[in-house]
């Protein structure tokens, strides 16, 4: 029986580039960090405390990451204050937060183009 989801790749150009964005500009935390390889390392970061993480996976090693899109929606507590928090770390948000029927949600974007959902 499935427990949970363990990781999502998200590809990326620049693995330090993409570690140094989620860590230090997000916020996660670094739970894996080894070789792979001569072309890469198996990095995953997540949130504190949590069993579901995002797998940092160089597009070097996956000829058809164009075809592969992540769709990953973050859930937060405080969206505003997260909002603001990561925005005067740089982040960049397609918008500001807006209010619907179901929550409020606001998308970023990772230095590689990738989008992901903030929701309160």
């Amino acid at each position: 029986m499935i427990k949970q989801i363990a990781t999502v790749a998200i590809y990326v150009e620049d693995q330090d580039a993409a570690l140094q964005f989620w860590t230090e500009k997000i916020g996660f935390k670094v739970y894996r960090d080894q070789p792979m390889g001569p072309q890469g390392r198996w990095i995953e970061v997540g949130p504190e405390n949590v069993q579901t993480r995002l797998v940092l996976y160089p597009k070097s090693m996956m000829p058809n990451w164009e075809e592969l899109k992540p769709s990953i929606v973050f859930e937060c507590e405080d969206i505003q204050g997260t909002y603001e928090r990561l925005s005067a770390n740089g982040v960049k948000f397609l918008d500001e937060p807006k209010k619907m029927q179901w929550g409020t949600f606001v998308q970023f974007e990772d230095p590689d183009g990738n989008r992901f959902v903030l929701k309160g």
